[in-house]
């Protein structure tokens, strides 16, 4: 068991070093110096009507409850299962896709950022701090030389695969479709 342990710690941290999926798929890279600003930051513009109801979208997605489902008996049968030893909510097998930036530097992290909020918009769109402005918002081009990721398919499947001991199958279009959260008037 303890090299089963020994195995996950070094894969998360190659994940970590070579772009976890919830790390915004090497956005850090590219935006040296962006931070995670967390959800709590992300959802002081993206909430709403006007803006789509963005928050409101996440926040009733399992994406949010990502990390408290570690929590639960379940997971701690699942985790058992997968060879996880102790907590789920502490173990690097599953908090590697169930909170953002995870293996991050700690310097990465922005002071409202609490990994307690799941997988939040960062693991998807990568760390937030450069592109957070609503002048940079609001010039996609602009946001997305600051940092912005646009996801696409690879950014889900980092996650959603057969490495996860409850992966079903992933129909990328389906799943994409029950998180979809465009602003009014601009699409997809």
């Amino acid at each position: 068991m303890k090299v089963f342990s020994t195995v996950w710690l070094a894969l998360a941290i190659l994940l970590a070093a070579s772009g976890n999926p919830l790390m915004g798929q090497g956005s850090a890279a590219k935006a040296e110096g962006a931070k995670y600003v967390g959800v709590k930051m992300c959802g002081m513009c993206h909430r709403g009507e006007k803006r789509g109801s963005q928050l409101e979208i996440w926040k009733a997605s399992g994406h949010a409850q990502a990390y408290q489902v570690l929590g639960t008996d379940r997971a701690k049968e699942v985790a058992a299962k997968a060879g996880v030893e102790g907590d789920p909510q502490e173990s690097d097998q599953c908090l590697t896709c169930h909170v953002t930036a995870f293996g991050v530097d700690p310097s990465m992290l922005g002071a409202k950022f609490a990994r307690e909020d799941g997988v939040q918009c960062e693991a998807c769109h990568g760390p937030g701090s450069l592109y957070k402005r609503r002048k940079t918002m609001q010039d996609r081009e602009a946001a997305v030389e600051a940092g912005l990721v646009i996801p696409d398919e690879k950014t889900c499947t980092g996650c959603h695969n057969e490495k996860s001991p409850t992966f079903k199958g992933f129909d990328f279009k389906a799943y994409f479709d029950k998180i979809a959260h465009p602003r009014p008037g601009q699409g997809g």
